[in-house]
């Protein structure tokens, strides 16, 4: 029996797994070796037979390890003296630094304090907030019309394109919101996006400077709160009350840049502005020389009655700049969405969102353009319309008649969810919890208002719902799972 030979370095701490590729974890384990200084510079490496019998793999797994760690640098042959280590200055990995004393930036501050929540996982369950019936997308409708665009799409689309957004769809666009909201816009006025965040981004981003106040519903939708204050915005809420933002408190409020609105359907107490309150708010920027931006992020959903003009198809002077979103219709990983801007601006934001991204992928665009210009879209919103309201419907009939410090369900007129009050912060946490107990999902109401006191803490608690996420027999079943948890 031979007698194995000594080999010039020792690599025996080299282990491999038979069931990965042999050659490159030998790649690795050498290359990792070289760089930290365990193989130093001018090292002779084992010969291919040697190292083979030592790990008991094949010369030619040897071999190919080696070939990489040629053609890399880190390895050069002598002639007829085998294989040594490149003259390579060791990488020492220093210690980690200890955290600096020093205070970081205001820009870093603001972002530890103003952040989205990370997304929940998994299929959309009863009641979550936010999400539409995207089971009833008509996927196959959507392959069939991408799979012939990208079967032979023209080569003018397939360069960088208008960072303002596709042509075709900006019109489709104009014309849908046209016949749809009775607004009317050029489709230059048109900015596409990656869904309504990066739209109120933008907003933030280009209409206000640090320091500048920031007039926002309280309580309200937080992301938009977020993009304003990352933006350098102190911000004022607004009190909320039946009829929506309060214009009076707003008038009290002090200078504002901007104020930021969800008057189809608050976000979230589900209230509607009155016509009232619309023609005082559009009045306040006249006077104030400020911006309304106006986030009409369910406006499809309306069960009973017209709905209410947009702010941005009253407004002519200019001062509303109208959110719009593709993804409460379809689903929201389609990442679409727009803006209606006034005309002394559109071309700003264009210029604007191309630092960020040059402009949304063609092909989605391309595929929703081709999705309204052949009926789907409007027959699509008919059905998710008609779906919401059904499940709306399950949602107000199933509820426990009296839940111990909850108020009675309000009526739904208009979009995907509905807040009910509770009588204490108290009762609100323990509602939520016993419900996540049994695998219902439901919002805290005290989780939408700013953190500056007003009102008292427990006027801020009640339930938020989402009712579009789930089919019916869902909602029942978590409606049951409700009362046995609540004890009713």
């Amino acid at each position: 029996m031979s007698t194995p030979v000594p080999l010039p370095v020792d690599l025996s701490g080299i282990r491999l797994d038979p069931a990965r590729g042999l050659a490159r974890q030998l790649y690795q384990a050498l290359r990792e070796r070289i760089l930290d200084g365990r193989l130093a510079s001018g090292t002779r490496l084992p010969a291919g037979r040697d190292l083979a019998e030592l790990l008991g793999i094949s010369r030619n797994t040897v071999g190919r390890a080696f070939d990489q760690l040629y053609a890399e640098g880190y390895v050069a042959g002598r002639v007829g003296d085998g294989t040594y280590v490149a003259e390579l200055v060791a990488v020492v990995r220093p210690p980690p630094a200890p955290p600096s004393a020093a205070a970081p930036s205001q820009v870093l501050q603001r972002l530890q304090q103003h952040h989205l929540p990370v997304p929940l996982e998994g299929a959309p369950r009863a009641f979550r907030v936010g999400v539409p019936a995207f089971d009833l997308f008509p996927f196959e409708t959507w392959a069939r019309l991408s799979a012939r665009f990208w079967r032979k799409p023209s080569s003018a689309r397939l360069g960088y394109g208008d960072p303002a957004g596709d042509a075709q769809l900006r019109e489709l666009i104009a014309a849908y919101l046209r016949n749809s909201r009775g607004l009317h816009c050029d489709p230059a006025q048109i900015l596409v996006t990656c869904g309504a965040q990066q739209a109120i981004s933008l907003c933030a981003q280009l209409l206000v400077e640090p320091g500048e106040r920031v007039a926002i519903e309280n309580p309200g939708y937080r992301a938009a709160g977020h993009a304003f204050a990352v933006a350098g915005a102190q911000l004022a809420g607004i009190p909320v009350d039946d009829e929506g933002l309060d214009t009076a408190a707003l008038e009290s409020a002090g200078d504002c840049r901007l104020v930021y609105v969800t008057p189809s359907h608050q976000y979230p107490t589900g209230v509607t502005l009155s016509l009232a309150r619309r023609l005082e708010l559009l009045d306040w920027a006249e006077r104030h020389d400020s911006w309304i931006v106006e986030d009409d992020y369910d406006g499809e959903y309306r069960y009973s009655g017209t709905p209410l003009a947009p702010l941005a198809a009253l407004d002519r002077q200019g001062r509303v700049l109208y959110v719009g979103t593709f993804c409460k219709i379809t689903f929201p990983a389609l990442r679409l969405g727009y803006l209606v801007l006034p005309v002394g601006l559109a071309e700003s934001f264009a210029r604007r969102r191309a630092l960020d991204m040059r402009h949304s992928e063609i092909g989605t665009q391309a595929v929703m353009a081709e999705f309204i210009a052949a009926g789907h879209f409007q027959r699509h919103i008919r059905r998710m319309r008609g779906a919401a309201r059904s499940r709306r419907d399950a949602l107000l009939a199933g509820w426990p008649t009296e839940v111990p410090g909850c108020a009675a369900l309000p009526t739904v007129e208009a979009g995907l969810h509905l807040c009910v009050r509770v009588d204490s912060l108290a009762r609100e946490r323990e509602l939520i919890a016993l419900a996540a107990a049994v695998g219902v999902e439901l919002n805290a109401l005290s989780d939408y208002w700013l953190a500056d006191g007003t009102p008292p803490e427990d006027r801020r608690a009640g339930l938020v719902l989402g009712f579009a996420a789930v089919p019916e027999a869902q909602i029942s079943e978590a409606l049951q799972a409700l009362r046995r948890a609540w004890r009713l």
